[in-house]
């Protein structure tokens, strides 16, 4: 008995035993085939981590590539936009140059690339906003400015006043020395003057519609500038190429062209104003002249050619120019208007770079003086004097009352003496910004009109030239000095 339960009690633990090893073998089974999953999504994963990352290198490499060529070829443009710009400079140098050495002779003949009214085809181009197109003040014109602009501040600098200015206890005895009649009875009136620096001729304008040249020293008249179809506002002469420049109410300016035989025909007829045009003014280099008209533009022009280089200004009725005069350095313009109003503009960029302020009534009348330092403008109150160095009005000379407007304001070459022209002429003693302009001389109004309309110095202030609303140019002087002789001026 006791040994079948002994029997008994053994088979039961090995069947224990047994069920413990199968049961620990079961579970190392499943735990490794769980590791053996979760490595194979490992992997997976890492492999799907890597290709993403292959991807990505690949594409950072195109944009790379992409965008290397796209610098290259910006490089590239930017060097042949320079290259170009730079052989267009170079072209518009070269057409300036090779249209500055046409003879005179040939200037009569209006090129291929000129219409009849003088003005280049290429002009004629509209762009936005219904404006022409304009070739512009380029880098090789600047350069031709600012160098005659250092020039002539160096020469200023050392220059004297002549000898043979006329003292002042000469002009005090100045009296009409002579008077002519140089424009129709039937439409009487001088409105415009100029003196050719070196020969000795007065040119007038008047509004018979017509400019004389008149030789002084014999009393002559040269000849008769016939063209316009109204009143000559403005005239200049160009020394260089024996030119006059006028300006008419009939909104044109003309160029006119001395010949051998004394004559001169008008080789260019300028037509970009729409209003009336009010001044001309030369530039010191005598190769280009400003216009200034009541439509409120200015035009800076090309005198070789008769082309517009540079318009400024919006064409409007609100505001007009009535005056303008180059600085005697010729980088600055000074311009008055309808509006009471002195601008002063930079040549090169043609922009407004100050205003004067103070007059009543429109500028009729502007002169800088020679020593470059002061600018005198004319106005219904009288003549106000600026500094240029401080842009303020230092002085105001009021002559008349105020009902009767100063007409005309002339600096002499030499700087020592300023005219004033309203209802007589009156000639004061150039001083300092402190010191007071003395009253030197009072020239009366002969003509009997009451309105003397222009005033000039003849060389080194020897005779003062008077322009009135009647028919004739008045000399002032000493007498004895009017030698009147039968020669024409000589040939330079």
């Amino acid at each position: 008995m006791e040994e079948d339960i002994a029997a008994t009690k053994e088979a039961a633990n090995c069947r224990g035993t047994l069920l413990s090893s199968a049961t620990t073998e079961e579970d190392t089974a499943v735990v490794g085939c769980c590791g053996r999953g979760r490595r194979r999504v490992l992997a997976v994963e890492w492999d799907a981590l890597m290709l993403s990352s292959f991807a990505l290198e690949q594409q950072l490499h195109t944009a790379r590539q992409e965008l290397s060529h796209a610098l290259y070829q910006h490089d590239a443009a930017c060097r042949v936009i320079a290259r170009l710009k730079k052989e267009r400079d170079e072209a518009r140098a070269l057409l300036a140059l090779a249209e500055r050495q046409i003879p005179a002779s040939m200037a009569g003949a209006a090129p291929a690339a000129v219409v009849s009214n003088g003005k280049r085809a290429t002009e004629d181009e509209i762009g936005p906003g219904g404006k022409k197109i304009r070739p512009g003040i380029n880098p090789v014109m600047i350069e031709e400015l600012t160098e005659c602009n250092t020039m002539l501040s160096a020469q200023r600098k050392k220059r004297q006043v002549a000898p043979t200015l006329a003292p002042i206890d000469t002009i005090e005895r100045y009296t009409q020395i002579s008077s002519h009649p140089l424009h129709k009875t039937n439409k009487p009136g001088i409105l415009c003057m100029d003196i050719h620096p070196s020969k000795d001729i007065i040119a007038t304008g008047g509004i018979d519609t017509n400019a004389v040249l008149f030789y002084r020293p014999s009393g002559q008249i040269l000849c008769t500038l016939t063209g316009h179809s109204k009143k000559i506002t403005s005239l200049k002469f160009v020394p260089r190429d024996e030119l006059v420049i006028t300006g008419s109410a009939d909104k044109t300016v003309r160029i006119w062209q001395g010949n051998e035989d004394g004559n001169y025909n008008s080789i260019h007829t300028l037509n970009d104003h729409n209003a009336e045009v009010e001044a001309v003014t030369v530039h010191a280099t005598q190769k280009y002249f400003v216009t200034a008209s009541k439509d409120n533009t200015w035009g800076f022009y090309d005198i070789s050619t008769g082309s517009c280089l540079s318009q400024v200004g919006e064409a409007s009725g609100l505001e007009g120019y009535t005056s303008a005069s180059f600085h005697p350095d010729g980088l600055i313009l000074g311009t008055g208007t309808t509006e009471a109003i002195v601008k002063i503009w930079d040549v090169k960029t043609q922009t407004n770079v100050a205003k004067f302020e103070g007059h009543v009534g429109p500028v009729m009348a502007m002169s800088f003086s020679e020593n470059g330092y002061f600018l005198a403008t004319a106005a219904l109150d009288g003549v106000k004097l600026w500094d240029l160095r401080k842009l303020r009005n230092f002085r105001t000379i009021s002559p008349y009352d105020p009902d009767t407007p100063t007409n005309s304001v002339e600096f002499d070459f030499s700087g020592s003496y300023l005219a004033v022209a309203g209802s007589d002429t009156r000639v004061y003693q150039v001083a300092n910004v402190k010191l007071e302009w003395n009253h030197v001389k009072t020239l009366p109004d002969l003509s009997g009109t009451g309105k003397v309309t222009n005033v000039k110095f003849g060389a080194d202030a020897k005779y003062i030239a008077v322009g009135s609303m009647d028919r004739n140019l008045r000399i002032f002087g000493l007498p004895g000095d009017d030698q009147m002789d039968d020669a024409k001026p000589s040939e330079e």
